[in-house]
């Protein structure tokens, strides 16, 4: 089954290589479309995607680096520069966020469901990951989900001059496939899935 396929095939992947298996307009406009057609509360469409390549993808791992540098207890600091230096090997990185300025608007239209809003915004930004994350791995490009945010958010922000009211939600670097996911263990179905008739 085809759809079992790409569930398996989705996997996270932290070796990764810079060959180039499609091009950046090919990537782009498959994160486009992804975004485009991601289900949204209220179609409210918060969502926001920057797509980083060559100079600007590596600044953002240097960003993190540099951040990361300040709060990392020695003992753990040749790890933590292991799984960076990993990432910038890749061909790029997608940041996601949330315009919290249409949450704010549509918390104040509907204020029954205020406190919903940015449960749903997340939710939604979770369905936009998968989304992109399974159909990069079905053009064989190899990515993890990382979430070094809010220790980066400042730098970001500044480095790529992003709006105040987008909050930083997931970094995604992505790239050929250098090594496979190693083996993945699984929690009994029949204690996390229950079926009634």
């Amino acid at each position: 089954m085809k759809t079992e396929a790409m569930f398996v095939k989705r996997r996270s992947i932290y070796n990764l290589g810079n060959q180039p298996i499609m091009t950046q307009d090919e990537i782009v406009g498959l994160i486009k479309n992804a975004v485009m057609h991601a289900p949204t509360a209220f179609n409210s469409q918060s969502a926001r995607v920057i797509v980083l390549f060559g100079e600007a993808y590596r600044k953002l791992w240097e960003i993190t680096m540099k951040t990361l540098h300040k709060v990392t207890p020695p003992e753990k600091l040749e790890n933590m520069i292991v799984k960076i230096s990993s990432f910038q090997k890749g061909l790029g990185t997608i940041l996601f966020f949330e315009d919290e300025s249409i949450i704010r608007s549509l918390q104040a239209q509907y204020p029954l469901y205020a406190e919903n809003f940015p449960l749903w915004a997340q939710q939604s930004n979770g369905m936009l990951q998968y989304m992109i994350w399974a159909a990069l791995s079905e053009h064989d490009i190899g990515a993890s989900l990382q979430h070094y945010n809010p220790l980066i958010d400042d730098a970001v922000r500044e480095e790529y001059t992003v709006s105040a009211d987008w909050k930083l939600v997931a970094q995604m670097p992505f790239g050929s496939i250098a090594a496979p996911a190693g083996d993945k263990t699984f929690q009994p179905l029949d204690e996390r899935v229950k079926v009634f008739d």
